[in-house]
C-alpha cells in the first residue's frame, strides 16, 4: 500500500500519508529520516546562535556534531540490535540495514554523550560545561524526531477510548488483536506524549541554564526529567524492548529509573560539594581578615613604641641617658669662662647652695 492513514477520531483529524517523501535515483527517502534530520538541524542552528554567550564558538558546535552524530546513530543501532537479537541472529546482514528501521533513542543519547566526552578530553575543555550547553538542544531534536513515529505508526500505547485516541491502518491491526472494535477504541499516542514532554523540558532547561549554580546541573536535570517522563510513558508503550525476552522487564523503563536516581544523586552531590567549597573559602577569607587585622595592630603597637622612645630621648638633656635634667639647668656659660645665671633664675637658692658648699670646704 502506497498510502497510510492516521486519524484522531475524537478530535476529527484525519491524515493520509506514505512512509517516504520522494524518490532519488530509485531510492525512497523516508519521512522518518527527514523529520529526525530537520529536528536536529534546527537544534544545531539554535546552538550556533547562542554558543558565544557560553564562551563557545561555532567551530566547537560543528566539532561536537561531527563527533556526536555518527556515534549517536551507531549506538542507537547497537542498542536496538542487542535487545532485539532474535530478529538478527539468523541474518547478521540485517544489522547494517538501518533503512528497515530499528534505532533506539537511549542508545543514541549514550553514544552522543560518550563522543562528546572524548572530544572534551582531547580538547582539554570542561565536559560538564559543554553538556550543560548542548543537552537542551539534544532534547529538542528528540522531541521533533518523535514525529517520525507518527508517520510510521509506531511507538504507540495501549488501547483507550480517550478523546485524543489514535487510529491508523497499522494501528488497527493491534487494536483488533486486543479483541476490541477500532471504530470505538484507539490507542494512546505515546509518541505525542513524549514529544510534548521533550519540548516542555527543553524550554525549562533553557530557562534553568541561565540560573544554574554548578556545572553539570542542566545535564543532571535532563537525566531526572527526561527519565521520569520516559518511565511513565514506557508503562503504556506496546513495543518496548525487553531485557531478556518478551516476558522480561522493559529495558527503557529500567534505564529511565536508573537515570532519575543517578541524576538526583549527582545533582545533590554537586550542590553539597559547592556548599562545602564556599564554607572552606569563607574560613580562608576569615583567617586572612584576622591575619590582616592582627598585622595592623602590631604595626600600630610598633609605632606607639617608637613614639615613646623618641619622647624619652628628647627629655634626656644631661647626655647620660638617664633622662634626668641637669642639676643647674639655669646656669649658662658667659663665654669668658665664668658661669652666669640664666635670666629669671632663682639667685637666692644658688647663693645658699654656694654658702653650703663653702662651709663644707672649711
Amino acid at each position: 500500500m502506497d498510502f497510510n492513514y492516521v486519524s484522531f477520531p475524537g478530535l476529527g483529524l484525519d491524515f493520509e500519508l506514505r512512509r517516504y517523501a520522494f524518490v532519488i535515483f530509485g531510492i525512497e527517502i523516508y519521512w522518518y529520516g527527514i523529520i529526525i534530520t530537520v529536528g536536529f538541524l534546527a537544534a544545531i542552528a539554535m546552538a550556533m546562535r547562542s554558543c558565544r554567550k557560553y564562551d563557545l564558538t561555532s567551530d566547537h558546535i560543528l566539532d561536537i556534531v561531527l563527533y556526536g552524530a555518527p556515534a549517536a546513530i551507531i549506538f542507537a543501532r547497537i542498542y536496538y540490535v542487542i535487545f532485539s537479537w532474535d530478529q538478527f541472529r539468523y541474518d547478521l546482514v540485517k544489522i547494517i540495514k538501518i533503512r528497515d528501521g530499528g534505532l533506539a533513542i537511549y542508545g543514541g543519547v549514550i553514544g552522543a554523550l560518550l563522543a562528546v566526552w572524548l572530544y572534551t578530553r582531547k580538547k582539554k575543555i570542561s565536559f560538564l560545561h559543554i553538556a550543560d550547553f548542548g543537552i537542551p538542544y539534544l532534547l529538542f531534536g528528540q522531541g521533533v524526531g518523535r514525529w517520525g513515529n507518527f508517520v510510521n505508526q509506531e511507538a504507540f500505547g495501549t488501547v483507550t477510548k480517550l478523546p485524543w485516541r489514535m487510529n491508523g491502518n497499522e494501528i488497527n491491526k493491534y487494536i483488533v488483536s486486543q479483541g476490541v472494535d477500532p471504530a470505538v477504541y484507539g490507542v494512546h499516542p505515546a509518541f505525542l506524549y513524549e514529544s510534548l514532554w521533550d519540548i516542555a523540558v527543553f524550554l525549562f532547561l533553557l530557562y534553568y541554564r541561565k540560573r544554574k549554580k554548578v556545572e553539570g546541573e542542566v545535564l543532571f536535570l535532563y537525566f531526572i526529567l527526561y527519565g521520569a517522563g520516559r518511565a511513565l510513558i514506557e508503562t503504556i508503550r506496546t513495543d518496548s524492548l525487553k531485557l531478556v525476552n518478551e516476558s522480561g522487564p522493559r529495558v527503557s523503563l529500567l534505564l529511565s529509573v536508573l537515570l532519575v536516581i543517578a541524576g538526583l544523586f549527582l545533582f545533590i552531590y554537586r550542590r553539597i560539594k559547592k556548599k562545602q567549597a564556599e564554607e572552606e573559602a569563607a574560613v580562608v577569607i576569615g583567617q586572612s581578615k584576622y591575619g590582616a587585622l592582627l598585622m595592623k595592630i602590631r604595626e600600630e603597637e610598633a609605632l606607639e613604641s617608637a613614639g615613646e622612645a623618641g619622647g624619652e630621648a628628647a627629655g634626656d638633656n644631661s647626655g647620660d641617658g638617664t633622662g634626668r635634667e641637669a642639676a643647674y639647668s639655669s646656669d649658662f656659660d658667659t663665654g669668658n669662662g665664668t658661669v652666669g645665671t640664666a635670666p629669671g633664675a632663682d639667685t637666692s637658692e644658688m647663693i645658699e647652695e654656694n654658702e653650703a658648699g663653702t662651709e663644707t670646704d672649711k
